[in-house]
């Protein structure tokens, strides 16, 4: 009878030391928090409408398992180094501009062509088929950086805007100093004979009040977050003189550290804000440039019609020749440019 008792005992002490070991690892599932850092304003409504709201989804999905450390506005370092923070792990989760990092990245620069997609939603959901699971941005540029995308927009088309001089034509934009992102819109910029000046976004206001740069090529809805439409003296709208890709990325080391549902959570997550966030930029589009206006000093206007055919012949030059500038460097840049294409169909 008492080797019986002392047996339920053990039996009874080895449950309890599971059911605590089981406890404790909750916990310390649930303690679990990733850094989550970038290089944009508070007020970007891509950190506002996705950063922020992917950090709450993924957080209720994963039954709060995860917890986020946000850090802002470069607080972490600057844009053109969130790749390697993300990739040495000093953030977990890292807002990484592609074209910032292009020697790393130079595929991905497919989505920022001028001349191809007409809103956001159809930049970004073609760019997601081929950034996520087989797709072919997913096997050739991430996988070899180590890296995975959680989410990611494609901007709206680029404008491009003056804060020197009225715009209403291409000719004026003859010697202008412009800034870029680089890439392809440094080619275009060249081909239209102004003169491209690459840097990150958050050093485009103090340019332009300097003088350093005369105008950009940007989106209608940054110049609002980085406080230049009282700079802008006339714009040339309607048109698509390249993108961006912003994204979230996490290198491949921490992510197989997390549970699968930590990661089931991230994905789903990840994939629900990249569909929202392009319809909201669309959205607000047509309200953005309407601010632009009221707040600057020029107008904003489309090209006349007889030079819209000027611009997409140029620009499908600028696209071709991106493709063979990459195939005669061993990427397979005619192969990405196709993919891209036929996604959009």
């Amino acid at each position: 009878m008492k080797q019986v008792i002392a047996k339920g005992a053990r039996v009874a002490g080895i449950a309890l030391s599971a059911l605590a070991m089981a406890s404790l690892g909750a916990v310390a599932q649930a303690q679990t928090k990733l850094r989550v850092g970038d290089s944009l304003p508070l007020n970007h409504f891509f950190a506002e409408q996705a950063t922020k709201v992917w950090m709450a989804e993924v957080t209720k999905k994963s039954g709060g398992a995860v917890q986020f450390e946000y850090f802002p506005a470069e607080q972490l370092g600057k844009a053109k180094d969130m790749l390697a923070l993300t990739q040495s792990g000093v953030i977990d989760i890292g807002y990484v501009v592609p074209t910032y990092v292009q020697d790393k990245m130079p595929l991905t620069a497919v989505a920022e062509l001028p001349g191809t997609f007409r809103s956001s939603c159809e930049g970004t959901m073609a760019f997601w088929k081929l950034a996520t699971g087989d797709g072919v941005l997913a096997k050739r540029e991430y996988q070899p950086n180590g890296t995975r995308v959680m989410f990611a927009i494609v901007m709206p088309p680029y404008q491009i805007f003056s804060g020197a001089k009225p715009l209403g034509n291409l000719k004026a934009i003859e010697g202008m100093k412009l800034r870029t992102t680089g890439g392809a819109q440094d080619t275009l910029v060249t081909k239209l004979k102004g003169v491209p000046v690459r840097m990150a976004a958050p050093d485009l206001h103090e340019s332009l009040s300097r003088g350093t740069v005369d105008g950009m090529v940007f989106p209608a809805s940054s110049i609002l977050a980085y406080n230049i439409e009282p700079m802008v003296k006339a714009g040339i709208v309607g048109e698509n003189f390249g993108s961006a890709v912003l994204s979230y990325m996490i290198s491949e080391n921490r992510w197989k550290s997390l549970s699968p549902v930590v990661q089931k959570a991230m994905t789903e997550a990840g994939d629900a804000v990249t569909k929202k966030i392009c319809a909201y930029a669309d959205q607000e589009l047509a309200a953005d440039l309407e601010k632009i206006r009221t707040k600057g000093s020029g107008s904003l206007a489309p090209l006349p019609s007889a030079e819209k055919a000027q611009l997409t012949a140029l620009s499908a030059t600028v696209r071709a020749d991106w493709a063979q500038a990459l195939d005669a460097r061993g990427k397979p840049g005619n192969e990405v440019l196709k993919a891209f294409t036929d996604a959009m169909k």
